[in-house]
């Protein structure tokens, strides 16, 4: 085969350092939103839908066939950290954790996908990120320890 075709949708999590409510304020986190999904962009990595709380961000895209996904996430993290810092005073303590989750989703249940990660305030209005990101571990099979989730 001649050319290298890839569509591999992933759902990317992660949170503030220590959950830190960072993002509180919705119209930062809408521009942390559109940030991420510009980063993502210029990683040759199209993005379907960023949402997520004060503490923490999802993401639905598509992963590139010319990067690393560890290449990636360090990337869009140290970007959008950097970019984040020059928005204020309380900014300027601003960190991502040192971890993240990616996930591979079903071309079939990316619509679920993109509907969750829409909602996430109401989610959240309902259950904590620590129970949600547990969940989510869970349904994919991702063994962990607790002790280095959590930074």
């Amino acid at each position: 085969m001649a050319q290298s075709l890839a569509r591999v949708f992933v759902h990317v999590v992660f949170s503030t350092k220590n959950r830190y409510p960072f993002l509180a304020d919705r119209s930062v986190r809408e521009e942390m939103h559109a940030y991420i999904g510009g980063a993502f962009k210029s990683m040759d990595c199209p993005v379907v839908v960023v949402g997520g709380v004060a503490d923490h961000v999802h993401i639905l895209c598509i992963l590139s066939r010319k990067h690393s996904i560890s290449h990636v996430m360090k990337e869009v993290k140290a970007q959008s950290s950097r970019w984040v810092k020059t928005k204020g005073a309380m900014m300027r303590k601003f960190e991502w954790q040192r971890g993240y989750g990616i996930f591979s989703v079903n071309p079939d249940g990316a619509d679920a996908v993109r509907r969750y990660i829409r909602n996430q305030e109401e989610n959240h209005r309902r259950m904590p990120f620590t129970d949600e990101y547990r969940g989510i571990l869970m349904e994919n099979d991702v063994e962990y320890d607790e002790r280095y989730v959590w930074d």
